[in-house]
């Protein structure tokens, strides 16, 4: 396994290198400590890449938006100091896998990569708890350029609708996908195929309003916090 670290601190890289460690023997680092020697440094090969936003040489996200441009299929995690639902929603929607705040345990950190890693998507519980009441993580036409949450009749509301047009298996793959389960392991949790579990998958994407797997993570996730609250 090959995995970048980025991150302008020395003892940051440090520590998050050993404790990747721990997800196998044998696993080769490569390190960056600007945004220069992060896209020198990055290539198809990595199984990963973990890099904080704020590092010499970064402008907003555009190095993050660079390593995805360049790198498609590389595994792109957040892990940063800051903890504003705004910037980890941009992050994800740059189709990054995971936004790891840096205040989280070393053990999170571990259990992000490993999720992420299994093809799951990690979305960090303080996105979900900053989401003001009767909100769903829906997307609505663009305002400004931008989009925006969607303002439905309240959470209960939402959810009873979402009964009424999902069938039973597909509450079930929306209650797993609610904890980023990726779709194999949805599949066996289920013992149904992986290819029926994306069909199911597209009839909860027009349920939600979504239109791709991290969004419908947020909005299944949201909507669990609302039913458990």
């Amino acid at each position: 396994m090959k995995i970048l670290i980025a991150d302008d601190h020395r003892l940051v890289i440090e520590a998050v290198k050993a404790k990747l460690s721990e997800l196998e023997p044998g696993i080769e680092f490569v390190l960056a400590m600007s945004v220069d020697e992060l896209l020198a440094g990055a290539n198809d090969d990595l199984d990963l890449a973990v890099i904080d936003l704020n590092m010499p040489g970064a402008d907003g996200q555009a190095h993050i938006d660079e390593i995805r441009r360049r790198h498609p299929a590389v595994p792109v995690i957040v892990l940063s100091g800051y903890e504003d639902p705004a910037i980890m929603r941009s992050a994800l929607e740059r189709g990054v896998l995971g936004f790891i705040p840096k205040a989280y345990s070393p053990e999170v950190m571990l259990s992000a990569v490993r999720l992420v890693l299994a093809g799951g998507v990690y979305v960090p519980p303080m996105m979900l708890t900053a989401l003001p009441p009767g909100i769903v993580a829906g997307v609505a036409p663009q305002v400004g350029g931008a989009e925006v949450l969607t303002r439905g009749g309240g959470a209960g509301q939402t959810l009873e609708h979402l009964r009424s047009v999902l069938t039973e298996r597909q509450v079930e793959v929306l209650q797993l996908l609610s904890q980023g389960k990726p779709n194999k392991l949805i599949g066996r949790s289920l013992g149904i195929s992986e290819g029926t579990v994306k069909i199911h998958l597209a009839a909860i994407f027009r349920a939600l309003n979504v239109r791709n797997r991290t969004e419908a993570v947020v909005a299944a996730q949201a909507l669990t916090e609302a039913q458990q609250a």
